[in-house]
């Protein structure tokens, strides 16, 4: 295995490890102490503590870890090597959390600071694993599992689930518990699927220019990125043009607009967003 490839897996479970420890704690320090179920494992696992008493750390772990038996058993190859690792993790941190420093009570007396804190770590950390190609079990697994086997549409399914884990906490919480549930449920749904968008944020150039040599020789040389050139054809004055097309992140990209126009004040240039990018040198079809 070349060095590249190393690190690049070492990078990428460094950062699952980060989000997954970021998981944790959002449940642990969090949710739990103030009954928040935004949906999910550990959403039914708050329910069941507040029927049945005992730990909503307990309840999560023995219904991820029964899941990840299932769905190692059911899905074989089908159930990703970075899923096993994050399932794993998120079970055995959060169970071992209540016995490293046990909290019974909310951290601060803001319940309303708590549930901002909640949320935004919920949906920046799930957005992370997610983008890394990988879940944090649950759920998920129940719907690899159905849609292994069945035809049923495992997004509204799931959503629909997870709608009922959240309405539940209005009947077992009370109505405030369950208005924040509510809130921190429709705002992760709204809120993940813009992080991930923002972690894959990319600009497209496309530059029209006469003399490309310098602006490809920056591009390769300055950013270590590649580009695509083309000739074209002015409509108006019929002058041969060089179109040369980039992908770059938000970084590289001021500094080749500021080259750009150093080197060549009146070549036209056109700056677009991107969300994902798929090839060499960004993301693999995972």
């Amino acid at each position: 295995m070349e060095k590249a490839q190393i690190d690049k897996i070492a990078k990428e479970y460094g950062l699952l490890t980060l989000a997954t420890i970021g998981t944790i704690l959002e449940n642990y320090m969090f949710k739990f102490p103030n009954h928040f179920t935004f949906g999910g494992v550990t959403g039914i696992a708050v329910l069941l503590s507040g029927v049945f008493d005992g730990s909503p750390s307990t309840y999560s772990f023995i219904i991820n870890i029964i899941l990840f038996v299932l769905g190692f058993l059911i899905l074989g190859k089908g159930f990703g090597i970075k899923s096993i690792y994050v399932t794993l993790l998120f079970s055995v941190g959060l169970e071992a959390a209540q016995y490293i420093y046990p909290v019974t009570e909310p951290i601060t007396t803001q319940p309303v600071l708590d549930w901002i804190f909640a949320f935004v770590l919920t949906a920046v950390n799930s957005a992370l694993i997610f983008n890394l190609g990988a879940s944090s079990g649950g759920t998920d697994i129940i719907a690899l599992i159905l849609k292994k086997y069945t035809k049923i549409k495992i997004g509204k399914a799931l959503m629909i689930v997870d709608f009922v884990v959240v309405v539940s906490a209005f009947f077992i919480y009370g109505s405030t518990v369950g208005c924040f549930s509510l809130a921190g449920y429709l705002a992760k749904a709204f809120f993940v699927d813009n992080i991930i968008e923002g972690l894959n944020s990319y600009k497209y150039f496309t530059i029209v220019s006469e003399d490309a040599d310098a602006i490809c020789g920056f591009i390769q040389d300055a950013l270590n990125r590649s580009a695509t050139i083309y000739t074209a054809e002015g409509s108006y004055t019929h002058r041969k043009k060089t179109v040369i097309m980039t992908v770059v992140n938000r970084s590289q990209a001021v500094k080749l607009r500021n080259f750009v126009r150093a080197v060549e004040p009146d070549s036209f240039m056109m700056i677009t967003n991107s969300s994902e990018i798929i090839g060499n040198g960004f993301r693999g079809f995972e």
